[in-house]
């Protein structure tokens, strides 16, 4: 009789490749990455021109007519889309395309206000000090009685908004050459004191940079009890 011996196959060797295959696929690896990087740069870089062209883009604030909202050089973060969507309301900063006569230099473009009246609403200047809306007194937290006076404005109106235009305003009312100083500047007619909801670029929603002034720009509470217009006597 011939003895067994339980014992376990262990599994045959993988071959170990020459070195030399091993350095040729590194090589190849190497030369992909290389031949595919400009393609991924491009498409990162259209991806940020197509976010930049369409949904969101930042701006420098050059001037002092939204302090101390805004001070100069600050930085914001503006939707562009949300406009594409609906119009826009009471209370909030927008960035929008300047009317040319509205331009003191010829690089001034782009503007940042807030919204005060929107079509439809009838807008005055100065009830005890306020501006009204709809026969509705408007609580402004955001105005600085050192820049501003004891008043909302120093252009006193009675207006009521035209169909698809904007009364904006600065949150510095002393120096702003907003609404109400066109109203006051270019013989109270309305059109050259409003701004076309069509020139709007989009909705400023955070103040980003400085780090230490950083803050969402929310509609303030006293835009929430403005009822809407009258659609009749």
């Amino acid at each position: 009789m011939s003895d067994s011996t339980d014992v376990q196959t262990d599994p045959p060797a993988t071959p170990t490749p020459p070195s030399g295959r091993r350095h040729a696929k590194t090589r190849t690896s190497r030369s992909t990455f290389w031949k595919e990087l400009p393609i991924l740069l491009g498409a990162a870089i259209v991806v940020a021109l197509l976010v930049r062209t369409f949904v969101l883009q930042t701006f420098y604030v050059p001037s002092e007519s939204m302090e101390h909202t805004l001070n100069i050089n600050d930085r914001v973060l503006v939707n562009k889309l949300v406009y594409d969507f609906r119009s826009p309301s009471r209370g909030e900063v927008i960035v929008f395309t300047s009317p040319l006569d509205w331009r003191t230099e010829e690089n001034e473009k782009d503007f940042v206000k807030r919204v005060i009246g929107v079509p439809g609403d009838h807008v005055v200047c100065c009830v005890n000090g306020h501006i009204t809306i709809n026969s509705v007194q408007l609580n402004e937290p955001y105005l600085d009685p050192d820049t501003g006076g004891s008043e909302a404005s120093p252009n006193k109106f009675d207006v009521t908004i035209p169909p698809n235009r904007l009364w904006v305003m600065g949150d510095n009312r002393a120096q702003s050459a907003d609404s109400a100083y066109h109203w006051v500047h270019n013989g109270k007619n309305i059109t050259e004191a409003t701004i076309p909801i069509s020139s709007v670029i989009g909705r400023a929603f955070v103040l980003f940079w400085p780090p230490g002034r950083a803050t969402w720009l929310s509609v303030p509470k006293g835009f929430s009890v403005i009822p809407n217009p009258s659609s009749g006597p």
